[in-house]
């Protein structure tokens, strides 16, 4: 587990490791409390307004919270000082929720000064370092700072240490119609079976089919490619023939055969018994002229 966290360590780009500082290691949990750790009433402490995560699990948070009872709060929450009396939670809300569960009347807490755009950084990178977030709360999360705080993707990318790639394709997910988002909230699809509809006008559609039918991340990116082909013309075959060829015959007065060909065109044979049947024929094409010999062969 340590070498685990190491490895989280190295991947969180400057922007968490910068921000915490001596108390990095605290708060991965990689060893003991900093001498900046405090413990304080939990009645102190309020959410914060940039927390990124939307979602917490009822029944995840009551095994914490039994957790809670038997060994207490091991971690720190990160908090900083609002200056009225309060703390708000800059991580650590989902152990801040199952401590009032359990119960508990204090709680401890790392102290940090930091202003909005920190604190939405370090609150977006302590959910990616736990894997608490869904694919839509990490992009309304990376969308916040671009918008609120005018972060580029590159800085993101410095930020949460992933890739400008990655960065672009989650903040993707948020094109997609509001109902195919919550699904991915409510897991009932990943970010990889909707990430191939973004862009198409039936996303809703298609990501309920995926649904339904119980396809894998694999099968969705086949159902999208298939649905963005375009309509394939109907083929000669595709029509009542026969229905064709008998309109025609009665229409013009000769006998029509339609011969459908594999590659979507065919042809049209149009039979006559006589010149003077064949001048009928040029008339109907509009030719002026009549025709005295046949230029066609008399099937």
């Amino acid at each position: 587990m340590l070498e685990d966290n190491h490895s989280k360590k190295k991947g969180l780009g400057r922007g968490l490791s910068a921000l915490l500082g001596d108390d990095m290691d605290s708060f991965l949990g990689e060893s003991s409390p900093s001498g900046n750790e405090q413990t304080i009433s939990i009645d102190f402490l309020v959410a914060s307004p940039y927390q990124p995560r939307v979602d917490f699990n009822e029944e995840a948070l009551e095994s914490l919270a039994q957790s809670i009872k038997e060994k207490g709060v091991l971690q720190p929450l990160l908090v900083r000082d609002k200056g009225n009396g309060t703390y708000e939670i800059i991580a650590g809300e989902r152990r801040f929720r199952a401590s009032k569960k359990a119960g508990l009347r204090e709680i401890p807490v790392i102290i940090k000064q930091m202003n909005d755009k920190e604190v939405l950084e370090v609150a977006l990178v302590e959910n990616l370092l736990r894997e608490n977030l869904s694919a839509i709360e990490e992009a309304e999360g990376l969308q916040r700072l671009i918008d609120e705080f005018s972060h580029t993707q590159e800085a993101l990318s410095q930020v949460i240490g992933k890739s400008r790639s990655y960065i672009a394709n989650t903040l993707r997910l948020l094109s997609l119609p509001a109902k195919v988002q919550q699904m991915v909230r409510d897991n009932v699809l990943s970010a990889g079976h909707v990430r191939p509809f973004i862009g198409m006008e039936d996303a809703e559609g298609l990501a309920k089919k995926v649904v339904s039918k119980g396809l894998n991340v694999r099968q969705a990116e086949e159902l999208a490619s298939k649905a963005k082909q375009p309509p394939q013309t109907k083929k000669a075959k595709d029509f009542d023939v026969k229905d064709i060829e008998k309109n025609l015959t009665k229409k013009l007065g000769f006998k029509i055969k339609i011969s459908p060909l594999k590659n979507g065109g065919g042809k049209v044979t149009l039979q006559y018994q006589s010149v003077a049947d064949l001048d009928k024929i040029v008339d109907i094409l509009g030719q002026k002229n009549t025709l005295k010999t046949p230029k066609f062969t008399v099937d």
